[in-house]
């Protein structure tokens, strides 16, 4: 509840008691007139020795006929030694909420100065000077960019002409610099064969993998409208391979899957085939499409069933990978020296050769609706329609014919460039050409096995890469566990929780055994009953093991 309404409430409530202590709160606000007659009967009725407050009078302009505190609907009067700051009430920000005259500041119980009516007048022209200054800079910086607004576009308006010219502007050079204009594709397509899980092969592009997912999706929607002998359009095949892929589907995309797979489909333009759409007409000419297919014992018109989709899909696989391996062939010709590897044998890309970056395939061209005869100039017009023209029409139309026809400025060719001679690096400066001869075809050999190489060939370099630091583990092993002999699933359990990379114990245990292959003077494996036990020869020198496990893998990645 509000103060002036508790205040009301005892003051009514009181009104009959006799009490002389009894004192009625006064208000935080200025008092109306009504109340102010209220609170006069109240004090007058319980005998209170406080006198009622008078009603305010009006404010005077003389100094000396206010001798106490102003009341609160007076104007807030400030000396001239205040000091007018930013977080005072008198601010020059806070002026006009002063002077108006719904503003009433609190009365307090306190003694305050009362301040002189010819002050306030002052404050004015402070105010009026602060807000000058304000515009005045303000207008300033209006100018001022003004100017540079038009200082630039003077410069682009000759920036304009120079490239009317065909002279380039400096602004144009400093603001789009040289370099490719095209953006560049995001990080997960520019890296899709990086990230492919699995030992390294003959991995797709990004933009080839999509396109194989568009031809499984498109293949899927032709098999079930071919086999319930519908007609099969664009549109419909559109609208379902966007549905399961997520993806646009565009007529660019159906010329791709043309170009790789040129016996897959029948492409015709034909109409007055039945839509069941508002924007379509039947009399429009539409892209159908249509699965060739061998044809089947007896005269039973041949299906899309799930096996034949499988073929066509893998058949649809190996030739976008020849594509990539065109390219490949391609990159391996202009190494210096170059490389030729048997395509039966390459089982991976060259370290060097960025698949994703392989060009796109150029779509085939689709059959297109034929094109009505239009008349675009004056002389077909003319042609056409000569006998119906009156004598002064048929001028009229020469007159024109004569003057748009411009002569053909034949087109020059732009001469490129010829690319200047592939010199040697200066860091090579006095290197012996032999050296470098020598250092090129151990790189090349090495590539070459790299590429050939077989993925059970791969798993056993990888684990061979990993026997050096595996012989220290098991020799701590043996050294911690204090025996002779152990078992072999103790042995690789413990090897397991000390190797750094996580590993299975079955794992591990081929690693044993290829361990105890290539050294079984050091290692040995003994078969008893159930179990098999490993034997280490502590006595050995470490240092030599693991050089001669490094040597032999040496050895076996330049195979």
């Amino acid at each position: 509840m509000e103060q002036r309404r508790l205040t009301d409430f005892y003051a009514r409530r009181r009104l009959g008691l006799r009490a002389p202590s009894l004192r009625v709160k006064p208000t935080w606000r200025t008092p109306s007139p009504a109340k102010s007659a209220l609170r006069a009967q109240v004090s007058t009725s319980s005998g209170s020795r406080k006198r009622a407050r008078p009603p305010a009078e009006p404010a005077s302009d003389e100094p000396t006929r206010a001798p106490s505190a102003p009341s609160a609907r007076r104007r807030l009067r400030l000396p001239d030694n205040v000091d007018v700051g930013p977080g005072s009430p008198a601010a020059p920000d806070s002026t006009s909420a002063l002077d108006s005259p719904e503003y009433s500041p609190p009365i307090k119980k306190t003694k305050k100065a009362a301040l002189s009516a010819g002050q306030l007048p002052k404050l004015a022209p402070h105010k009026d000077k602060v807000s000058s200054k304000v515009t005045f800079s303000e207008l300033q910086t209006c100018l001022q960019r003004a100017r540079e607004l038009g200082a630039r576009a003077q410069e682009r308006r000759a920036s304009a002409q120079g490239n009317d010219a065909g002279q380039p502007s400096a602004l144009e050079a400093k603001e789009h610099p040289a370099g490719p204009t095209e953006e560049k594709a995001p990080a997960y397509q520019r890296f899709h064969a990086l990230a492919q899980p699995g030992p390294p092969g003959l991995v797709l592009p990004y933009k080839y993998q999509v396109l194989a997912e568009m031809f499984r999706s498109m293949d899927t929607i032709v098999s079930m409208l071919y086999n319930r002998s519908e007609t099969v359009t664009f549109a419909k095949v559109k609208q379902g391979v966007q549905d399961m892929m997520r993806k646009r589907f565009e007529e660019r995309n159906v010329g791709q899957i043309k170009t790789v797979y040129p016996a897959s489909y029948r492409f015709r333009q034909e109409r007055n085939i039945p839509t069941f759409k508002d924007n379509v007409k039947r009399s429009d000419y539409q892209l159908t499409i249509e699965p060739l297919l061998d044809q089947e014992v007896g005269n039973m018109a041949p299906q899309l069933t799930a096996s034949r989709l499988l073929q066509r899909r893998q058949v649809f696989g190996q030739n976008l990978v020849e594509r990539v391996r065109e390219h490949h062939r391609v990159f391996l010709a202009s190494l210096n020296p170059p490389m030729v590897v048997p395509e039966d044998r390459l089982t991976r890309w060259h370290p060097r050769f960025n698949v994703d970056e392989v060009p796109d395939i150029e779509p085939a061209e689709l059959p297109q609706p034929p094109t009505t005869e239009t008349l675009a100039t004056a002389q077909e017009v003319l042609a056409r329609a000569r006998s119906l023209m009156s004598p002064r029409m048929e001028k009229a139309l020469n007159d024109l014919a004569l003057r748009t026809a411009v002569p053909s400025s034949p087109v020059s060719s732009p001469v490129l460039p010829a690319t200047p001679p592939a010199t040697p690096s200066a860091l090579l400066k006095g290197v012996s050409q032999d050296l470098l001869e020598r250092i090129r075809a151990k790189e090349v050999q090495k590539q070459l096995a790299q590429m050939t190489r077989c993925p059970e060939q791969e798993q056993r370099l990888q684990r061979l890469e990993r026997l050096p630091e595996l012989a220290r583990v098991l020799r701590s092993v043996f050294v911690s566990e204090r025996k002779p002999a152990l078992t072999m699933e103790v042995a690789c359990a413990r090897m397991v929780g000390s190797y750094r990379v996580a590993m299975s114990p079955g794992e591990m245990e081929k690693h044993v055994q290829l361990l105890s292959e290539l050294l079984p003077g050091w290692l040995s494996l003994h078969r008893i009953r159930t179990d098999t036990y490993v034997k280490l020869d502590k006595a050995a020198d470490l240092a030599g093991v693991t050089a001669q496990l490094a040597r032999l893998a040496h050895a076996e990645e330049m195979l």
